[in-house]
C-alpha cells in the first residue's frame, strides 16, 4: 500500500499518463495496475522519462519542514522549481506556511488549485493581471496574496490600476544589492517606496523582502561575505521600516537554496526581538535537489545545514554506438538540464535474456547534448563499462531543478521496494 507519510497528500493529484504525454509509458495502464503501484517495466518503458524517488522526496520535505520549525521561521517554499501543485500540496501538509510563486501565470496556478497563501516574488504590474488578482480577492476572503515593489514609479501603476479594489493587496518592500537583480539599491529608497505604498489607498504595506542568491562575488569567499552584508543591510531595513507596516504581522522574507542557512543566521535576531513577525524563507530547490549545481551548493555541502537527496532523475536509452568510445543516447536539450552542468551517468541496465540486470558504471561521461540526443564519450576504468550497447538503459544525475521541470508535462514517482525492483506509484503533472 501507499506510505502514509506522502500519499495523503498526492492522493488528489495521482494521474495515469495519457497516450499524448511525453512520457507516455505502455506499461502503465489501468489494467496493469495492483494494489501496490505499477511495476516499472525496464524492457517496456518508454524513454527519456523523467521519474522522482518519493523516498528522496519524503526526505527532503520532512528534513526542511523540520529544519525551519526549529529555528521559528515559516517556510514558503518557491513553487517555480517544479510547478507541480501535486508537490505543494504536499509541502503544505508537511507543514509549509505558503507556496511562492514568481509571475502571473504561475499565481494563476496556485490559486486555481487552491492554495491560499501566495507570496509572488517579482514586481507585479501587469494592468490585466492586477485586475484579474482583485477581483480574486473580492470573491475570497481567506485568499492572501503578496507581491514585491521596487520603485515609486511600481506604486503608481498598482494603485492605477487597482482603482475600485475592495480589497487592499498586500506589497513588500524589495531590497536589492549593487550589481544584483531587483530591488531598492538603499534603505532611504525603501523607505521612499514604503510610504508611497502606505499613501496608495489600494496596497498594504507588508514589510520587506529581499534575494541574497543573487548577490555578485568574484570568487566563493567574496560572494559569501556580499551575502552576509546584504542580509545585514535586509534587516536593519525591516527594523526601519517596521513602524510603517500596516499588517498585523509584519513579514520580512529572503532565502533561496543556496544560502538559506545564512539567512536564519541573520533572521534569529530579528525574531527574538519581534515575536509577532512572520520570518519567511522561500527555498525550492531543497525538494528535488539534483546531482549537480545544488550538491555543490547547498548549506551542508560547505558549511552546516540539512542533508538533501538527489529525487529526480531522467532515464534513457543508448541508440547508437556510431564509433569506438562514442554512444548515442535517446535524451537531448528538450529532455535534461543542461544551463548549469551536463548530466552524469549514473547506472546502466543491460538486458541478459530475462530481464535488465544492472551492470558496473565507470568511465562514462556526457560531453554534449543536441536536442534529442546525449553523446556519451566512454573512457574505461577499473571495474567500469567498457562499452555501451545498444538497448543498454542509462539513469542519468540532472543539475539545476528549476530546468528539470520546466521540460516535462508528467513526472513518474518511484517508491523501492524490499526486493530493490522500484514501483511505479504513479505520475504527477507540470503546469508551466
Amino acid at each position: 500500500m501507499l506510505a502514509d507519510d506522502w500519499s495523503t497528500a498526492l492522493k488528489d493529484f495521482l494521474v495515469i499518463p495519457a497516450v499524448t504525454d511525453k512520457n507516455y509509458t505502455p506499461a502503465l495502464t489501468a489494467e496493469t495496475r495492483g494494489d501496490d503501484g505499477w511495476r516499472v517495466a525496464f524492457d517496456e518503458t518508454a524513454t527519456p522519462v523523467l521519474t522522482l524517488d518519493v523516498d528522496a522526496l519524503a526526505h527532503n520535505v520532512g528534513t526542511m519542514q523540520q529544519w525551519m520549525d526549529a529555528r521559528g521561521l515559516l517556510f514558503a517554499p518557491h513553487g517555480k522549481t517544479t510547478m507541480a501543485p501535486a508537490l505543494w500540496s504536499w509541502q503544505l501538509d508537511a507543514g509549509a506556511w505558503g507556496i511562492t510563486v514568481a509571475n502571473e501565470a504561475q499565481l494563476r496556478v496556485a490559486i486555481a488549485f487552491g492554495v491560499r497563501r501566495v507570496l509572488l516574488a517579482n514586481e507585479f504590474v501587469s494592468p490585466r493581471g492586477l485586475a484579474w488578482l482583485a477581483g480574486e480577492l473580492a470573491s475570497d476572503p481567506a485568499l492572501d496574496v503578496v507581491c514585491w515593489v521596487d520603485s515609486l514609479d511600481g506604486v503608481a501603476l498598482m494603485t492605477r490600476h487597482l482603482q475600485g479594489a475592495t480589497r487592499p493587496l498586500g506589497v513588500c518592500v524589495e531590497l536589492g544589492a549593487e550589481g544584483a537583480r531587483g530591488g531598492a539599491r538603499s534603505q532611504a529608497a525603501a523607505l521612499e517606496i514604503a510610504a508611497a505604498v502606505r499613501a496608495s489607498g489600494v496596497l498594504q504595506l507588508r514589510g520587506i523582502a529581499g534575494y541574497e542568491g543573487n548577490v555578485p562575488g568574484a570568487d566563493a569567499d567574496a560572494k559569501l561575505l556580499g551575502v552576509r552584508q546584504f542580509l545585514e543591510q535586509l534587516t536593519e531595513t525591516f527594523t526601519a521600516v517596521l513602524p510603517l507596516v500596516e499588517a498585523e504581522r509584519p513579514l520580512l522574507t529572503a532565502g533561496g537554496s543556496a544560502y538559506f542557512d545564512l539567512v536564519a543566521e541573520a533572521f534569529a535576531p530579528v525574531i527574538e526581538q519581534h515575536p509577532d513577525v512572520d520570518a519567511v524563507l522561500r527555498s525550492g530547490a531543497y525538494i528535488i535537489h539534483d546531482d549537480g549545481m545544488y550538491r555543490r551548493t547547498t548549506p551542508s555541502a560547505s558549511r552546516v545545514g540539512p542533508e538533501f537527496r538527489a529525487a529526480a532523475h531522467v532515464w534513457a536509452r543508448v541508440i547508437s554506438t556510431p564509433e569506438p568510445g562514442l554512444a548515442l543516447l535517446d535524451a537531448g536539450k528538450r529532455d535534461l538540464s543542461y544551463d548549469s552542468g551536463l548530466p552524469e551517468v549514473q547506472q546502466v541496465f543491460r538486458h541478459d535474456g530475462a530481464g535488465h540486470k544492472p551492470v558496473p558504471v565507470g568511465g562514462l561521461t556526457i560531453v554534449k547534448t543536441n536536442d534529442q540526443h546525449a553523446y556519451v564519450s566512454s573512457a574505461p576504468v577499473g571495474g567500469g563499462v567498457d562499452t555501451l550497447r545498444v538497448g543498454d538503459l542509462v539513469q542519468l544525475g540532472l543539475s539545476h531543478p528549476c530546468t528539470i521541470f520546466d521540460k516535462w508535462r508528467t513526472a513518474l514517482l518511484l517508491e523501492s521496494t524490499p526486493d530493490g525492483d522500484p514501483t511505479i506509484r504513479g505520475a504527477i503533472a507540470t503546469y508551466f
